[in-house]
């Protein structure tokens, strides 16, 4: 059985079914871990909801922010933005089946046979990975039981920094912000929404999440994607997974099971251009 590790997709379902085909890739057999945002800005997000769905178990999805967003306007929270290509989903006479599929998808995956940890984005510093299933276990049990409440308080940019006293709207939105939508933090260890630069074109004192020191995951073996500009990370207790492809980028495979973990990568036709609009 081999383990492939996917990049965020953001609607894009035929560089998908071509890198499968390239991997060879037998869901009898192998599975596949996705970053997450499966939706929006791509010109198939319908359809690559339909195709994950039916892979069934020979795939683990964790939630974006862009997956989130498509939830929230279900819901009817928010409101479409510049960009998002989400009306065919909402329109779809399948869904409340793809919704309802999507809604019960985790914040985090955790394999401790294998030894990686799946997520969108990335883990504060405050957190291990036994914490962190356990902050992202508190969203997941909002969305299954009372998913109408947390995405009324979904959106926003504080709490910024985590404490163990945050209760309530403020401890989930938190919980949401770190593991899908985290790329810097500042000296106070405080979240930074703003800079989506690649490191090295950041503004001084912005340190990517996986960087700061004294991170209590530093020896967790982590899988993310969220973040187009940083590109491709390939170390022993790093992957990053958004190539882009959305942004005319590629479409990254890692296979986590085997040793050096082996890229594939194909160039996608997309040609989006990042905009102030994605969470």
């Amino acid at each position: 059985m081999a383990v492939y590790a996917i990049g965020d997709l953001q609607g894009c379902l035929d560089p998908l079914q071509a890198l499968l085909e390239r991997l060879r890739f037998d869901p009898a057999a192998d599975r596949l871990w996705l970053v997450g945002d499966l939706v929006n800005r791509g010109p198939q997000s319908l359809e690559t909801l339909r195709f994950v769905r039916a892979l069934g178990e020979a795939a683990v999805c964790v939630l974006g922010n862009h997956d989130l967003h498509l939830l929230a306007l279900a819901a009817g929270v928010g409101t479409l933005r510049r960009g998002d290509t989400l009306q065919p989903v909402l329109d779809a006479p399948d869904a409340a089946e793809l919704l309802g599929w999507l809604r019960l998808r985790p914040l985090l995956h955790h394999d401790t046979a294998l030894g990686w940890t799946l997520v969108h984005a990335g883990l504060p510093p405050e957190w291990d990975v036994p914490q962190a299933r356990a902050r992202a276990a508190e969203v997941e049990a909002e969305l299954r039981d009372a998913p109408a409440a947390l995405f009324e308080h979904l959106y926003g940019d504080q709490p910024d920094r985590w404490s163990e006293t945050l209760g309530g709207a403020a401890r989930l939105r938190f919980i949401v912000n770190a593991l899908t939508r985290m790329r810097y933090l500042d000296p106070q260890r405080r979240l930074d929404h703003r800079c989506k630069d690649a490191p090295g074109a950041a503004a001084d004192g912005l340190t990517p999440w996986f960087r700061v020191a004294g991170r209590r995951s530093v020896d967790a073996r982590i899988v993310f994607g969220h973040w187009s500009t940083l590109g491709l990370i390939n170390e022993p207790h790093l992957v990053a997974l958004d190539t882009g492809c959305v942004w005319g980028g590629t479409l990254s495979a890692v296979r986590l099971d085997a040793p050096h973990r082996p890229l594939t990568a194909i160039p996608c036709p997309q040609a989006h251009r990042p905009n102030g609009g994605a969470r």
